[in-house]
């Protein structure tokens, strides 16, 4: 789904927004259109209620504020392997076979689900800045693995704009701060 469509804007949005649009095109289709087609103006909004059906089953079953802050929390408090071995519990749970890389390496687990391979760097997890010199190093281990994907993991700190530049263009996915919760929390 494109990320800027209607429906994915939806996804994103408090789940009450779809039902209002819904509400809207309905109270919309009652005024401006003859009697013997409301009925067909109303399932107009068909699509836009199952989509507030679904985020409204997401948010409902998505962690509370403060239980992601206290994820955080938690996370903070971890030691490097401890981190990385929680992170590849969740990943475990969601489905993926999960692989530790060596230590001494810029990706700490390899994930592969459906033939399709993901390098995760999650070693400068507390770092306050990040720059692009670890998202290199994650590539370059990226195409020596023949990896597709790859996740850098940055719980705390903020990334500049050249490693989001280059995260973006190498295909690499930012994991950062209450996304990371979130995954921890989901995947118990």
């Amino acid at each position: 789904m494109a990320e800027k469509s209607l429906f994915a804007m939806l996804l994103r949005s408090p789940w009450w927004v779809s039902f209002l649009v819904v509400g809207l095109i309905v109270v919309a289709a009652g005024a401006l259109l003859p009697k013997e087609y409301f009925a067909a103006g109303a399932l107009a909004s068909f699509p836009i209620f199952v989509v507030g059906c679904i985020a409204a089953w997401k948010q409902l079953r998505a962690p509370k504020p403060a239980q992601v802050a206290e994820m955080l929390d938690a996370v903070s408090s971890m030691p490097w392997r401890s981190f990385v071995d929680t992170l590849a519990a969740a990943w475990t749970r969601a489905g993926y076979a999960v692989e530790r890389l060596p230590a001494n390496g810029a990706a700490d687990l390899s994930l592969t689900q459906n033939g399709r391979a993901t390098l995760v760097s999650a070693r400068r997890w507390k770092a306050a800045t990040h720059g692009v010199e670890p998202l290199r190093d994650l590539h370059a281990v990226m195409q020596a693995r023949d990896a597709q994907a790859g996740i850098y993991v940055a719980t705390h700190g903020q990334l500049s704009d050249n490693a989001r530049i280059f995260a973006r263009d190498h295909g690499i996915a930012l994991l950062q701060g209450d996304a990371v919760a979130v995954l921890l929390l989901t995947q118990r």
